[in-house]
């Protein structure tokens, strides 16, 4: 049996294979960030499909953290019954699901009159709206966001955390030199800008306890001038490991531009699938804690050399289950056909539209087929 099934520990939760759903956004929740039914049968859905560990939409902290319309929220209690409604549909279909506990910081959107966006610094770095630059009372108070967050998918029987630290959302901009420009102990050196997500994890680490999984997905490159690169979140990445963090997502690129972006198009070949997986390969040379590849994954022949390669320790993939939820289990019955998924993201379209995201294509050639 391929090495891809073999089942696994993160920390000490078993996950059945090595395949993972990366969180995304689907565009599913209510306006004040409540599970719906739809959101809970899609998590549904990759359980049965297969998936052996679902990391869940991403989940804003604070209610000024939202990034998209229709977001996940997990800011207050009273969305703790439609959390747990999604946990115990994931379970009772046999899967294993993780919160991702998220703040969109000066890429917030959709805040309510009055209430302005959060930023690392309020000068010199990319401009969005209105921008407030985060004090260090702020910054106590964010970490204790995050870890009410915790608390929260606790009580709703999440399996365990995830902390988003990539592709431009707060957390990344404190690691990105592009927007942090701050002066004081936050700013500056790598360890510095690192300093939020130590104190972070502590805050949730103190949450969970020492046996349940907490991972962090965090930027290889920023792949823009002046960014995040591949030396300083290698060493960021020894610091996460160092102080306990289960796993760490390698993700890549910025939202609002850059020289690649987390969600690439034109994956048509197998050489421009895995496109983190180099950066990967010095992950692994410096951490001992699993890594996590996404990023364009595909075909299974790719995802598994880079299990027997030693370049990863786990295959993730977001945009594969949009199209296919049933992938993996395809894989593993013997159908080792590529994903259906083209890349075109033409899926987040009906997200924005209030539709929840879903494979657009294919409903496009379903019409066609219909019609001939």
């Amino acid at each position: 049996m391929s090495g891809l099934f073999e089942e696994t520990l993160i920390n000490r939760l078993p996950v059945k294979n090595r395949f993972v759903r990366s969180a995304t956004w689907e565009g599913l929740a209510t306006a004040e960030g409540s599970v719906t039914p739809e959101l809970a049968d899609m998590m549904a859905a990759l359980a049965r499909g297969g998936v052996g560990l679902i990391i869940g939409s991403h989940a804003y902290v604070s209610r000024e953290g939202q990034g998209t319309p229709l977001q996940l929220g997990i800011y207050k209690d009273e969305l703790i019954p439609g959390l747990k409604s999604m946990t115990s549909a994931v379970h009772e279909n046999g899967g294993k699901i993780l919160a991702q506990l998220s703040h969109a910081g000066m890429h917030a959107g959709h805040l309510p009159e009055g209430l302005w966006a959060l930023g690392v610094s309020a000068s010199d770095g990319p401009r969005e709206k209105n921008i407030r630059e985060i004090t260090q009372d702020g910054i106590k108070e964010l970490v204790a966001a995050f870890a009410r967050g915790a608390e929260r998918a606790m009580a709703a029987n999440f399996d365990g955390i995830e902390i988003h630290s990539a592709h431009g959302y707060f957390l990344s901009q404190f690691l990105s030199p592009v927007y942090n420009r701050r002066k004081d102990e936050y700013g500056g050196t790598i360890n510095n800008r690192a300093r939020i997500h130590l104190e972070i994890y502590n805050a949730v680490r103190k949450v969970l306890g020492k046996d349940v999984p907490l991972l962090i997905k965090m930027n290889c490159e920023d792949f823009v001038d002046g960014g995040l690169t591949v030396l300083e979140s290698v060493a960021a990445a020894k610091l996460f490991a160092d102080a306990g963090f289960d796993a760490i997502e390698v993700s890549g690129g910025l939202l609002n531009g850059g020289r690649l972006s987390p969600t690439r198009t034109g994956i048509s070949s197998v050489d421009k699938e895995a496109y983190f997986s180099k950066h990967a390969t010095e992950f692994k040379k410096e951490i001992k804690i699993p890594v996590i590849l996404v990023g364009g994954l595909r075909s299974f022949e790719v995802a598994e050399k880079i299990i027997a390669d030693g370049v990863a320790d786990y295959i993730s993939m977001a945009r594969p289950f949009i199209r296919e939820p049933g992938l993996i289990n395809r894989w593993e019955k013997g159908d080792r056909r590529k994903a259906e998924c083209n890349s075109d993201n033409l899926c987040f379209t009906p997200g924005f539209e209030g539709r929840g995201i879903y494979c657009v294509s294919r409903e496009m050639e379903e019409n066609r087929k219909s019609l001939k």
